[in-house]
């Protein structure tokens, strides 16, 4: 199933933002120490890096991966910042992942 394969490929690509984003942002915000910015280097290299294994055109993969990201930060926030998204979040995520469908499994000739 290449959809799902698409789909984890994409959660995994957020997820290797996000923590890319994190790290430097619990340094300078949190207090936390510099070394973080070597972790998350990495993590943004994994980032683009997965963004690469997708084979559909490059701004195709980067327009739908924009939808899984905002699903994915809605439950970041939910998990690690332990608040709970909010209706409309849920609903904004739904909307997000409805287009990211649309652009990555529209049929095409």
């Amino acid at each position: 199933m290449p959809e799902l394969r698409t789909l984890a490929l994409y959660l995994l690509t957020a997820l290797a933002e996000i923590v890319g984003c994190y790290l430097p942002w619990l340094w300078l915000r949190g207090g936390r120490s510099a070394w973080l910015l070597l972790p998350a280097a990495a993590s943004l290299a994994l980032f683009a890096w997965l963004l690469t294994l997708h084979p559909a055109a490059a701004g195709r993969v980067y327009a739908a991966y924009g939808g899984v990201y905002i699903c994915v930060a809605i439950l970041w926030l939910w998990a690690v910042d332990g608040i709970r998204p909010t209706s409309w979040d849920l609903l904004g995520s739904a909307v997000a992942l409805a287009g990211m469908a649309i652009i990555m499994f529209a049929p095409r000739h």
